[in-house]
């Protein structure tokens, strides 16, 4: 059975064989404005009633919901198999908000640095799961949701295909509306999906999780550079640019770990003449092991990459919400 928030409009016509008209309209009033599916305008009751026949209207539960001191807000959801999974509504400009969504219940990748990790993989969410998040904190907020970026609970890419239908009914402008700009995919480094997402020719913005730059240091961090090697994962990473412009790269920074000289250097080396925007971020690990750069450290390393990647944008990334857990790297599906 479909689920009716899980589809964009031209999907929905396609799976129940109506026009393109109806399903926008249906959508535009379950999705767009949130609105039971009778209240669908200028529908004929047949088209409804058959929407009401194939698709189901199931919700998520949610289970609690916690404000951190700087305005991140993290909610627990509860899927109707009873596995949780997180989403965090973060702050911009007191105007509006962008909306972190989790693809998995738990992530297969064991990342040394991430609590979600640390949980194993339970299953993929349906594509309905994931636009449910957006439409259930959407619903809880004042302020627009004009953004959305997949770097909750998961692997996006190893649940490729849900967050693409996911992503398309997100922007569809009968369903939540979101520039397609403005939504971000990220991966861990999964080379095959990477280079399948670039021949597709998706508009929504990648993000690689790099967070080192050799394949020794990255192995110890992330067990996926086991599985697709660094050097694998930069030609992916060159032919996206190519073909698409600038590529975000991920990098949290640990202090004592990979914000040397020495790191800054071996990101020049192996970035060179590839267009990036590099993001390093705070880690954030409750369990000791890693911290962040200290103060010196950050300036350090901060002068060595404008040394060794001239001409390239280095944003330093705010790491929100560390008080509740809901900043990057510290979803584990429970509120403190």
């Amino acid at each position: 059975m479909l689920h009716l928030v899980g589809q964009d409009s031209r999907a929905l016509a396609r799976a129940l064989g109506v026009d393109l008209a109806d399903a926008r309209r249906v959508l535009g009033a379950v999705v767009g404005r949130g609105r039971p599916l009778r209240e669908a305008r200028n529908v004929r009751r047949a088209v409804l009633d058959l929407v009401e026949a194939r698709c189901s209207q199931a919700r998520l539960s949610r289970v609690a919901v916690a404000d951190a001191q700087d305005g991140f807000r993290k909610y627990l959801f509860q899927l109707p198999d009873g596995a949780r999974v997180e989403a965090v509504r973060i702050p911009l400009f007191d105007t509006h908000h962008t909306l972190c969504l989790s693809s998995q219940v738990g992530c297969a990748l064991g990342c040394a640095f991430c609590a979600t990790g640390r949980l194993g993989l339970t299953r993929n969410l349906e594509p309905w799961e994931i636009v449910a998040q957006f439409l259930e904190v959407r619903a809880d907020s004042a302020r627009p949701i004009t953004g959305a970026v997949f770097m909750g609970q998961g692997e996006p890419f190893h649940n490729y295909e849900a967050v693409l239908q996911a992503a398309y009914a997100l922007c569809d402008p009968a369903g939540g509306r979101v520039d397609q700009r403005r939504i971000s995919i990220s991966t861990a480094g999964v080379v095959p999906m990477i280079r399948r997402y670039t021949a597709e020719g998706h508009k929504f913005r990648l993000c690689v999780s790099l967070n080192a730059a050799t394949p020794e240091k990255r192995a110890a961090l992330m067990p996926v550079e086991r599985g697709y090697p660094l050097a694998e994962l930069v030609d992916a990473v060159r032919e996206h640019a190519a073909r698409r412009g600038r590529v975000t790269l991920e990098y949290v920074m640990m202090g004592g770990e990979n914000v040397g000289e020495e790191d800054a250097a071996a990101l020049g080396r192996l970035l060179s003449g590839i267009p990036v925007r590099l993001n390093p971020i705070d880690v954030n690990d409750a369990t000791g092991r890693f911290r962040p750069p200290s103060p010196d450290e950050w300036r350090r390393f901060r002068d060595a990459l404008a040394r060794h990647l001239p001409g390239q944008p280095v944003v330093r990334r705010y790491s929100g919400g560390k008080d509740e857990h809901a900043a990057c790297g510290m979803l584990a599906s429970t509120v403190s």
